[in-house]
């Protein structure tokens, strides 16, 4: 006979079974199961675990945490010394940059003088030239119009002003859920001033002016991040339009246009400061003339 596993041979066998062949039990899946819980090999790792861990004080185990501190502390040094060393030549950089954009604006401004000083030069001595007979008249008359049309020319009249106020940081707008751009504290955009110069022109305008700057041909409003450009020109609020025309006439049209519900939307909504009166007396600048370089007569 032979055993397997420490089995008694015989087991499972009545008495009167003794002749038979002799069976060899093994060890059922389901005993097996129930009685062996966890594997030697487990048993074995974890013991080895424990006797590792008691050899090893408590510096010993954290020295990885404390290696990763000690590199990490370093590296924020060093950025620190870094941008110390760096911060004179920043700086010194845009103090360069900020004088170069001054003497920028300061020759621009220079030039647009001597531009207006040149034109005015221009414009007295084509006018002495002209005035003499009946036909130097109608051209002096012509070209007062184009002129007009292209606010090529300087304009003093009646008119309306609107005053339209961005809220910005104020405390009308504390509360994100009013920030008509995510993230944007801004409220006024450039579609909003586009409509509204549209619907003055419609109102019966004759010369209108934004933010200082005279619209006229290809002169355009657009957003530029978080400013507005009339004419390239950086315009902020408060933004003063004036337009040039008469006033009751243009104020009735104007208090049902679509420029002025859409503030009046913008008041109610996001607190913009809208106001509108007329006058007497409103100056409006020339606007920049552009050359043409090359011209069609369209049409017959």
């Amino acid at each position: 006979m032979s055993t397997l596993g420490g089995y008694d041979p015989q087991a499972g066998r009545s008495a009167h079974e003794a002749d038979k062949p002799t069976l060899i039990p093994v060890p059922s899946l389901l005993r097996s199961l129930l009685s062996d819980h966890l594997d030697p090999g487990y048993a074995a790792a974890a013991a080895a675990r424990a006797a590792d861990g008691n050899g090893r004080t408590w510096w010993q185990a954290s020295m990885w945490q404390i290696c990763g501190a000690l590199v990490i502390a370093a590296v924020f040094a060093a950025a620190v010394a870094q941008a110390r060393s760096t911060a004179p030549g920043v700086r010194e950089t845009q103090h360069v940059l900020a004088g170069s954009v001054k003497s920028a604006q300061a020759t621009t401004n220079d030039a647009t003088a001597q531009r207006n000083a040149l034109a005015a030069q221009v414009d007295t001595e084509r006018r002495s030239r002209l005035e003499g007979d009946e036909r130097g008249q109608q051209l002096l008359g012509s070209l007062d119009q184009a002129n007009f049309a292209a606010a090529a020319t300087p304009v003093i009249g009646p008119g309306l002003t609107i005053t339209v106020t961005d809220p910005g940081m104020s405390k009308d707008l504390t509360d994100v859920s009013k920030e008509r751009l995510p993230g944007n504290k801004q409220v006024i955009l450039d579609r909003d001033l586009q409509l509204l110069v549209n619907s003055l022109w419609v109102s019966g305008a004759e010369a209108i002016s934004v933010g200082g700057v005279r619209i006229g041909p290809n002169v355009t409003i657009r957003q530029a991040g978080g400013g507005i450009l009339v004419d390239n020109q950086p315009i902020s609020s408060p933004y003063v339009i004036l337009a040039v025309g008469p006033p009751h006439a243009m104020q009735d049209v104007f208090d049902r246009s679509p420029g002025l519900q859409r503030l009046r939307l913008l008041e109610i909504s996001y607190g913009v400061g809208v106001n509108v009166s007329s006058g007497d007396g409103l100056t409006l600048p020339a606007g920049s003339v552009r050359d043409v370089n090359f011209a069609k007569r369209i049409g017959p």
